[in-house]
């Protein structure tokens, strides 16, 4: 039986299933699993007013770093599915590999994200909670998550369901509240559950709606639809994911009672949000709707804009509903562009970075004064380490509040000839990096070896297999300058036939430099997530990207690993175009021509692993001159370096980005 005042409030705001059997031992008194429950007693009110000019940000996937952001507590057993589980490590050091795993002793990061994307959305919906704005975010329950990676010794990747369980993860919370999708021929029935993003003070938080077919009143085969987020091997699941997001979101968010706004599009996934809250409207209710709705676009890649056949969308949708597709996304006969959808039907439509920018005003020159660009940032909360959080504290005369506003963090300029602050610097990197050199021991990691870290999806335009073009060199490279020791990781899609070619070909040049270990290590730790991301991103000494221009829309590992202070390697693409001129690093390789977007087949893989290793090798010497055998050269240039890193962070962050969106897309706030 409910008694406190403030828990009534909350159950007549939130319908949770099974409260008073399961999850009152958490959300009691004034708690919500260990977090304030004040705040989410208020956004409720406040996103029901009708007055309240909201945004409610549609993503498929959303990481948000569950395992150790705002971590919410639970009295109850958790079930075992939801930790992590031991990893492996494929190693140019066999012994090791053999005897040894590491474990991150967490939870597992909430399984509903696969990779930059998701990791993007999640930083985005955590700064609007650290703005205290009105909003709403939603998105799919994904009962398998996307999937866990294993390796076949030597063989390359083998993709693992995820098991996870959602009713005792803590903070996830299902409602007694269900939504029926009408489609052609049938019914679709969605459960609605709830997660709570906070901002990084707790007094403010907004809810994440999450959509799960997995439920009773769904035939055997529907359930499945929200089993695995990319399910690219049948045309109807890919259709119905992106229904059940889209329209199923727009009547959840009716469901709940919120006043929105503005419904802001993350990707064409979410196109069908419109299509929903457009039926029954006049062709004049219609071209007004548009205002309210946002499209962000993230990839210039061809296989990132969705294309259906007709035949299989009228499969699905209802005339009415089919009608307003080929109206607005018809790209030629009978096909369906969810990009082109997305462009027509919204107020704004914007790119990632500047270069995204122009490379869609190439794409799509007949809506070249409708595509604005806000480059993406990351989030400092959750990615700065603690130790680099801890020396910045010190500064606060200089930088003023960056947690609250970490745009402050240009200032650390004033404190680049501060012979104490680099110091303190130096001395906060090598804490991060002794941390992963502990994770790696049995690999013999050394902290004051130069290490480099090449961490994202292994796709064809990211080139993952770009520093192992000649082996010989890196051997030459670690015999002539210093020993090396190399990080890679990455998923590759289970559908990507070239992406796990790349992971086939790499673990053959690294089973082939076992003789060379004493000097040069290469390590791959499988089943890349977040809580490992974390890690590698705030403690190598260079962080190496290289995917072919024009094709990385942004990138944001590179931008988490400035905010350590961490140096980049990098071509010039995405948001590097953007920073080439702050001296963070080196840029090498090839660039498309002007006006020019190229073909992403076409690697230039030769040409740029020569001049990767020239840009590698210098790199090694700056880094050895700075620090030989733990003696550290105080006033060197990578000392400069990191500096100018974390002077970059100042700007590639969400707060910045959020700025942005409010005042150029949303304009409502």
């Amino acid at each position: 039986m409910v008694e406190n005042n403030l828990v009534k409030e909350f159950v007549s705001l939130v319908a949770v299933e099974d409260f008073e059997q399961r999850y009152a031992k958490d959300i009691y008194e004034d708690k919500f699993f260990g977090m304030p429950l004040a705040p989410i007693v208020s956004c409720e009110k406040k996103l029901r007013e009708k007055q309240s000019q909201s945004v409610a940000y549609f993503s498929m996937e959303y990481g948000l770093a569950t395992s150790f952001y705002n971590c919410f507590q639970s009295s109850q057993p958790i079930d075992p599915k939801n930790y992590n589980e031991e990893q492996e490590v494929f190693s140019n050091y066999p012994l090791a590999d053999y005897f040894f795993t590491f474990k991150l002793n967490t939870l597992i990061d909430l399984p509903i994200y696969s990779g930059g994307l998701g990791v993007l959305a999640g930083d985005t919906i955590k700064t609007m909670a650290d703005y205290a704005m009105p909003a709403v975010a939603v998105g799919v329950l994904w009962n398998s998550g996307y999937f866990r990676q294993r390796f076949w010794y030597k063989h390359g990747q083998l993709p693992a369901k995820t098991y996870w369980e959602p009713a005792s993860y803590p903070g996830l919370v299902p409602l007694k509240n269900k939504i029926k999708l009408l489609l052609r021929n049938q019914q679709l029935w969605l459960r609605i559950w709830k997660y709570y993003v906070y901002s990084y003070r707790g007094d403010y938080c907004l809810p994440l709606i999450l959509l799960d077919a997995n439920i009773p009143e769904n035939s055997e085969r529907d359930r499945r639809l929200t089993d695995q987020l990319y399910r690219s091997d049948d045309a109807r699941i890919k259709i119905m994911q992106r229904v059940i997001l889209g329209m199923g979101g727009v009547m959840a968010l009716k469901e709940m009672g919120y006043s929105v706004s503005r419904y802001h599009m993350n990707e064409g996934h979410a196109v069908f949000s419109f299509i929903e809250a457009a039926r029954g409207l006049s062709q004049q209710q219609i071209e007004a709707l548009t205002n309210q709705f946002v499209y962000t676009c993230h990839t210039p890649v061809e296989a990132g804009h969705d294309r259906f056949h007709s035949e299989e969308l009228k499969a699905v949708l209802l005339d009415e509903d089919f009608s307003l597709c080929e109206r607005y996304g018809l790209e030629k006969p009978a096909v369906i562009n969810l990009t082109l959808l997305a462009m027509n039907v919204s107020s704004s439509v914007n790119a990632v970075s500047k270069k995204h920018g122009e490379v869609m005003h190439l794409q799509f020159p007949q809506y070249k004064d409708k595509i604005k660009y806000i480059t993406n940032g990351v989030h400092s909360h959750t990615w700065m380490s603690p130790a680099f959080q801890q020396l910045l504290n010190k500064y606060k005369d200089v930088l003023g509040d960056f947690q609250t506003n970490p745009m402050g963090l240009e200032q650390i300029k004033h404190l680049a000839a501060n012979v104490e602050f680099r110091q303190q610097l130096w001395q906060a990197h090598q804490e991060n990096k002794r941390y992963l050199c502990q994770l790696l021991s049995k690999w013999k990691f050394d902290v004051n070896v130069f290490t480099i870290c090449w961490a994202r999806r292994f796709a064809a335009y990211k080139r993952p297999s770009l520093l192992m073009q000649d082996v010989r060199r890196l051997v030459a490279i670690s015999k002539k300058i210093g020993p090396l020791q190399i990080i890679i990781a990455g998923k590759a899609h289970p559908k990507d036939r070239a992406g796990f070619s790349f992971i086939n070909h790499m673990m053959d040049k690294i089973d082939g430099l076992t003789e060379n270990y004493d000097t040069l290590k290469i390590v791959m730790p499988e089943n890349y997530e977040i809580g490992l991301a974390r890690i590698l991103t705030s403690s190598v000494d260079l962080w190496l990207n290289n995917p072919l221009p024009p094709f990385e829309a942004s990138g944001t590992s590179g931008m988490k690993a400035v905010l350590n202070g961490v140096v980049q390697l990098s071509t010039l693409d995405g948001w590097m175009v953007e920073a080439q001129d702050k001296n963070i690093g080196k840029t090498f390789g090839y660039t498309n021509p002007p006006g020019s977007i190229g073909d992403e087949r076409e690697l230039h893989m030769s040409d740029d692993a020569k001049q990767l290793y020239i840009a590698l090798e210098e790199m090694a010497q700056m880094y050895y001159a700075a620090n030989l055998g733990g003696q550290v050269n105080y006033n060197s240039q990578w000392l400069d370096l990191m500096i100018n890193c974390l002077i970059a962070a100042g700007y590639f962050n969400t707060y910045r980005m959020l700025d942005q969106y409010k005042q150029q897309i949303y304009r409502i706030l």
